[in-house]
Order: C-alpha cells, then structure tokens, then sequence
C-alpha cells in the first residue's frame, strides 16, 4: 500500500484557478491521494462548485480570511495522510510530480521539508525555482538558483537546499507533530521560509527534487504588482530576521536596512510615484516598530499571535 498523501490548497476568490489545479491532480499517477481545498473567507463559497466537479474533494471553509498559514493549518487539521503536500491553487501539476517526492520521503529519514521544481506558467520553461540560498543573516537577502533561466535540465539533481518553496513543498505528518504548523502571525509571505528554519533547527533536511515538477501562475492572490504585497513583503522579511538573528548579526542586518533598503525604496517609489507602494512599504516598517512585547520583538521567544 503506497503511502497517503494529502493534498492541501487554499482558495482566495479564484474558484477557477483552484478547478484548474483539481483537473490537473485527476491526471496523477500517484492514486492514494486526499484532496483537502481551503476557502479562506472568499466572497462567494465555492464549496458547491468544487463538490459538484469533484466529489471526492474535502472542502474546509472559514468564514474569515486566515492567511496563507492559516488556511493551510486548517487543512493540516483535516488530513489523515502520511505526507502533506501543500500547493498553491494557481498551479497545475503533471503526472509524475507526487511519486518522486514520497520516494524520496521514504528512503531518506533525514528530510523534513522537500519542494519540486517550478517552473513558470506559459513562460516557455522559465523557472522559477530549483533550490534557494539561505537567507543572509547580515543583509536579509537571498537568491534563487537558475532564476528565470530556461529548464533543459541543467538543475535535474536531486539535492541539499537552504529553502523549499511555498508554492509547493511536502512535509510528513510525523515533522509537523514534532515543530508544530505554520506561524499565522506572519498572515502573508515568510512563513514557510520561517516553517522551513523551525524544521532544520529540529534537525531535519530541505530538498528539491526536480524530477517532480508543478507549473505556477505566480502571484495571481495578490496581484503582480501589489500594494498588499508590498506591506507584507517588507513587515514579514523584517519579522524573520528579528526571530532568526541575534547579536552581531542582528545590529548588521538592522544596519543594512536603515542605511541601505530604506533610502533605496523609498527613493524607487517615489521617482515611479507610487505613493501607495510607498506608504505600504513604511507602514510595513513600522509594524514592527510598534508591535513589541515587553519590550520583546515579536518572534524572539515565546510569540503571540498579532493582526495586522
């Protein structure tokens, strides 16, 4: 008997984007697979569609908008599979992509988070992720291996990474019993990055295995060009370095920022005047002037969960 595999997506207002991921999964070869969909307090319940299309699917409804941790934690609530695969609704899968990543799940103990590869929507093959730098301690940033380069297969190997990727990444039940879910805290953005330094810290491995393969329509729940974006893009990358850095590292990345990402920023916004991007980006720095705990920053010990 293969393992079961949950699959687990969360839906925001795009009851088509999330049909078309459900037909792609008809077409896996993997067949011991529950299908668990999240509609996170969208406008219209599409329960009745996606029941109606596919009956097989579980349909979780929350009345309110959880975010992108929350929705997949109560989908983590509904599964009863082995390994939890979750995936954004505005990818499509292909046949093979379920199988490589439980078999490598079941020959390698160490691996507590494993993603496939990504590669861009009707992009020609671009891809959009094959393995992912750490995220530097001193500066807040990071790179993508092979970013936006074109797949013929220069990345195919299956290995070690800093980084899985939101979008899709696998995680065994048994992990998550051990470090717990996603932090909501983060509502938007870094979270899994977040999941993925909890699971190493617990002595586990990332992966990428590109023999599995997903294909995103990358950025379709916020928009490409986002003011929401923006604020949490910028309050959650500085809510990751004040839970993961300490010292040193801690006084240089906060360094960086004010000297470097502030001035940069702000300047770029406002030569394309994009004020709302503008006020987004320091609305988002100043959530995290503002939000302490006894004079704790959120994150260091002991977090709470905060709403933005």
């Amino acid at each position: 008997m293969e393992p079961l595999v949950s699959v687990i997506t969360v839906n925001f207002n795009q009851p088509q984007y999330t049909l078309e991921l459900l037909a792609s999964l008809q077409h896996s070869e993997y067949r011991n697979v529950e299908i668990i969909v999240v509609d996170n307090g969208s406008r219209e319940n599409p329960e009745q569609a996606i029941r109606s299309a596919y009956p097989h699917v579980k349909v979780v409804v929350s009345s309110d908008n959880l975010g992108f941790a929350g929705g997949n934690n109560l989908g983590v609530a509904a599964a009863t599979g082995k390994y939890l695969f979750f995936i954004n609704n505005d990818t499509e899968v292909c046949p093979n992509t379920i199988r490589p990543l439980v078999d490598f799940f079941e020959t390698h103990p160490d691996a507590g988070m494993i993603s496939p590869k990504i590669i861009y929507y009707n992009s020609g093959e671009l891809i959009q992720y094959v393995g992912s730098s750490r995220i530097n301690p001193y500066t807040g940033r990071n790179f993508r291996e092979g970013f936006k380069e074109k797949d013929n297969g220069q990345f195919d190997t299956t290995r070690l990474t800093e980084l899985a990727h939101g979008a899709a990444m696998m995680v065994p039940k048994a992990v998550i019993d051990k470090v717990g879910m996603m932090q909501e805290f983060f509502f938007l953005y870094y979270e899994e990055l977040d999941w993925c330094e909890t699971i190493k810290k617990a002595g586990y491995k990332v992966y990428v295995v590109p023999e599995s393969k997903i294909y995103h329509k990358e950025s379709m729940s916020v928009g490409k060009n986002s003011t929401l974006k923006t604020y949490y893009m910028t309050r959650n990358r500085l809510l990751f370095m004040r839970r993961h850095t300490s010292g040193l590292t801690k006084f240089s990345w906060i360094l960086f920022f004010i000297v470097f990402s502030i001035p940069k920023n702000s300047l770029k916004f406002l030569v394309k005047r994009e004020l709302q991007h503008l006020r987004a980006f320091w609305k988002g720095f100043l959530w995290n002037i503002k939000h302490r705990t006894n004079g704790t920053l959120i994150g260091e010990s002991n977090p709470v969960k905060v709403t933005s």
